[in-house]
């Protein structure tokens, strides 16, 4: 399962170049995973770990010189049926040979038989904090499909009184044998605590980028396991804790030698929330800018002498984006606009607010010029300038979508989709700018096929 997480927080995000060495906080995050098993897995299952001859007495002698033997094998596939209080009915099919001698003073006759019954038991079902499945199971009684009978020609004599009292004897036997194999074949543990730590290795999420993603998975929560008609279901939610690195290989976490326990909790939202970072290079800024407003003309007082913008490019300086842009004409000289970058959710593009503006020429101008060139250059470039990031959007929820809708491992498949995905933070950078992405989305795991 932590496998999985890893692999659906990197889907979909793209990292721009960045020279600097820099750890970004702890983000923590919650996952949320319903997850709906199958009754016809556990049925499965049992049928798996019950095979072959179930019982055998191979001795005339003992049980007090009984001359009766008797063996008892599966004869068809287990039927389990899901029952109120987390409870199932086991109904176990069995085929078996029984030989009965008569006699006495050391001669005796013997005559084999062969019949069918089917055994029934009722199961308790709890999912212990140590990730195994303990079953408590008690017999209820058992149904002839063929009684049976020694056939000495004309004379018949039906055994099932005798092999009745044997079958309740094992029947009580049989149940621990039940529990048992349920437990030894349920062990997850070894299979979580393998994910778990390469799950906690960091990531390279960017070889050429040099950026890397460390998780770290904090606490496992498990809602009470409930039994329906045709699915077990329960709910486990995860705290993690997302480190993006750029420039640097994190350390790795410790290897954990056992698997935590989970915590029970009894409600969880079904939704979760993940954040990460995807960057925007000043490179690919300045090409935007370009493309906006390279060329471009305006009036100021006169259609004559009218302000062209000759250059474009953005940077960084401290917390700020930096516009600087090269006019000629009725105004010429550099003009430096900045801001702090924020979301616009309803534009989908990165913006600037509190903007200031700066003038730098040789030309004096009228402060009526000054003003009107001031208020059109603010407008036209400070405020109307965004990069977008609807693409990087639309993009990360297709990926997302895909890899919330697919089989991870033989058996486990994930059904999901994206509810939002939107920029919720933006870091300003020498070479860029990184933004974190916040993905509230709502996963369903299923179980069809698995093996453990």
């Amino acid at each position: 399962m932590l496998f999985i997480v890893g692999l659906l927080i990197l889907s979909g995000f793209s990292f721009a170049q960045t020279d600097e060495i820099y750890t970004f906080p702890k983000i923590k995050s919650h996952l949320t995973l319903p997850i709906s098993i199958p009754v016809a897995e556990v049925n499965n299952l049992i049928n798996g770990s019950v095979t072959g001859v179930l019982f055998e007495d191979n001795s005339y002698t003992d049980n007090d010189n009984d001359q009766f033997k008797v063996r008892v094998e599966k004869s068809d596939k287990i039927k389990l049926t899901a029952l109120k209080e987390n409870r199932f009915l086991i109904e176990v099919p069995l085929k078996i040979w029984a030989e009965q001698g008569y006699g006495g003073m050391g001669y005796y006759v013997y005559q084999d038989t062969n019949f069918h019954v089917t055994m029934k038991f009722i199961s308790s079902v709890e999912f212990q904090p140590d990730w195994t499945l303990k079953t408590q199971t008690k017999t209820h009684g058992f149904d002839w499909t063929v009684k049976p009978v020694l056939d000495y020609g004309k004379v018949k004599i039906p055994i099932s009184s005798l092999i009745e009292e044997t079958l309740t004897e094992q029947q009580a036997k049989f149940t621990s044998v039940i529990d048992d194999k349920i437990k030894e074949s349920f062990d997850l543990k070894p299979y979580l605590l393998a994910v778990w730590n390469n799950f906690s290795s960091p990531i390279n999420i960017s070889e050429e980028y040099n950026t890397w993603l460390k998780l770290t998975p904090e606490k496992v929560y498990l809602s009470p396991v409930k039994i329906y008609a045709d699915y077990i279901k329960t709910t486990v939610g995860l705290d993690l804790y997302s480190e993006t690195f750029i420039g640097r290989i994190p350390l790795p976490s410790p290897l954990q030698i056992t698997f935590p326990n989970y915590i029970l909790k009894e409600e969880m939202n079904p939704d979760f929330n993940l954040k990460t970072t995807a960057n925007v290079s000043f490179e690919k800024a300045t090409q935007l800018a370009k493309a906006q407003f390279l060329n471009q003309e305006f009036v100021l007082t006169s259609e004559k002498n009218k302000v062209k913008i000759t250059d474009v490019k953005v940077y960084s300086e401290e917390f700020y984006v930096v516009i600087e842009a090269e006019t000629i004409g009725e105004v010429s000289g550099t003009s430096i606009i900045k801001g702090i970058p924020v979301y616009d959710a309803d534009k989908q593009k990165i913006v600037l607010s509190k903007i200031d503006f700066k003038l730098k020429t040789k030309n004096l101008f009228h402060k009526t010029v000054a003003t009107l060139f001031e208020g059109k250059i603010k407008r036209m470039i400070g405020e109307e300038y965004g990069i977008p990031m609807d693409e990087i959007i639309s993009a990360s929820k297709k990926s997302l979508t895909e890899n919330f809708n697919k089989e991870y491992f033989p058996g486990i498949y994930l059904k999901g989709r994206v509810v939002d995905l939107y920029p919720s933070q933006i870091l300003v950078f020498n070479q860029n700018l990184t933004v974190v992405i916040d993905t509230d989305a709502h996963l369903q795991m299923n179980v069809d096929g698995l093996s453990f």
